[in-house]
């Protein structure tokens, strides 16, 4: 993996959103979900009442991984592998007992994988889960990751899931009171 680390500002909240690793850009920028795929994610927060900066001051954002894992060599950036997984995986554990969260919102398949099981996208997003982590029950909201290279979200069956999901948020007792 590449240097730098990127994380999101130091945040006290009830929400904590866990993406897959940073692009090229966020490293250069130093913040998560800097680029593209950050433009598609705000714009989905703000369509339910938390636009991008009241978004970073609010939601304590976290990462599977939290270098850039490199490209792939058939195009886009590459999945963190399992190995890198686990060296990153004791940061996140630290950050899910410190902040305590309510409400948790994995963006993409790797993130999702973290929390609960999963086999195809549309068993898992549209629909609130209750799991349990670090013996701790919460609530989890999964996303599918907003890639620009990606059309599961713009397309059915994924663009209802995803405004479900967003419908779910909006609702969930944590949100309420952050966008307050």
């Amino acid at each position: 993996m590449v240097g730098p680390v990127v994380m999101g500002q130091p945040v006290v909240s009830p929400v904590l959103l866990v993406g897959q690793a940073p692009g090229t850009r966020e490293g250069v920028l130093g913040r998560p979900f800097a680029w593209t795929a950050g433009k598609t994610l705000f714009d989905w927060f703000a369509r339910i009442g938390l636009a991008e900066e009241r978004f970073r001051q609010r939601v304590y954002m976290a990462a599977v991984c939290r270098c850039f894992p490199g490209k792939n060599p058939k195009g886009g950036d590459r999945v963190p592998s399992p190995a890198e997984v686990r060296n990153c995986t004791p940061w996140l554990e630290a950050e899910v007992r410190l902040l305590q969260p309510t409400l948790i919102l994995p963006v993409g398949r790797l993130a999702i994988a973290q929390f609960m099981p999963i086999g195809r996208l549309t068993e898992v997003i549209g629909s609130p889960h209750r799991v349990r982590v670090h013996g701790r029950e919460l609530d989890l909201i999964a996303l599918p990751h907003p890639s620009g290279a990606s059309t599961w979200h713009r397309t059915e069956p994924g663009r209802s899931l995803l405004d479900n999901a967003l419908a779910s948020i909006a609702k969930h007792p944590a949100w309420q009171a952050i966008i307050l």
